[in-house]
């Protein structure tokens, strides 16, 4: 899958949040890389994805005029799970709504216990 088909797959599942995500997506960028370098995965995991930011609900009534937070979603590593084309659109989805649930503060035990992890 080329970088513009993962894109593409991002957005489509983007499209099908509902009202209450995008009203909620503020200050957030996600961006599609082909991997992480070693400042993003120090430990050369093989992340699928990764959120960089201040979640949601640690946001302050000082919280202005920071940089956008970001989710990144890393393209080889999904690619290297050697899935067929709809099971590697599903785990793209799985891994953005993961990242997006960092956003709204929920850390890995949570998303474990809620099968997301």
């Amino acid at each position: 899958m080329n970088k513009d088909t993962f894109e593409s797959v991002v957005d489509d599942v983007l499209q099908l949040l509902p009202d209450w995500v995008h009203e909620a997506l503020e200050n957030i960028e996600i961006l599609v890389v082909d991997e992480a370098d070693e400042h993003l995965d120090p430990d050369g995991s093989g992340l699928l994805g990764l959120y960089v930011g201040v979640p949601l609900h640690e946001r302050g009534s000082d919280y202005a005029g920071e940089l956008p937070d970001v989710i990144y979603l890393f393209r080889k590593p999904h690619l290297e799970l050697g899935l067929a084309a709809d099971s590697l659109g599903d785990e793209i989805a799985r891994t953005l709504i993961h990242e997006i649930a960092h956003y709204f503060g929920l850390d890995d035990d949570q998303l474990d216990a809620l099968g997301w992890g």
